[in-house]
């Protein structure tokens, strides 16, 4: 499995999504997987890298969170119930990675 999230330095919510995919791979038993960081350092690279805000998360080359289309280079917003949040929670991303 590979586990990458690609993000800009502007957008502090990627430490948060590192921390809760940390959780979510412990959870589920896969703790073999390294996340890998994708610094991108302006809106051409972070659509080559398939980012669609920051932090995008990318399992296999895929983003399994649905996403507007939004401008890629802002901070991205998951739905956590009726709230938004800057990084998915845990249980969507034990989901994801099951």
């Amino acid at each position: 499995m590979d586990v990458e999230v690609v993000y800009f330095d502007h957008c502090p919510n990627w430490r948060l999504a590192r921390e809760r995919l940390e959780a979510a791979l412990e959870i589920v038993g896969r703790r073999d997987v390294d996340v890998r960081l994708h610094l991108v350092a302006n809106p051409t690279e972070a659509r080559a890298a398939g980012m669609h805000g920051s932090p995008t998360i990318l399992v296999n080359g895929d983003d399994p969170f649905p996403h507007a289309a939004a401008d890629v280079w802002s901070c991205r917003l998951y739905r956590n119930g009726s709230a938004l949040e800057g990084a998915p929670t845990v249980s969507a991303l034990v989901e994801v990675l099951r």
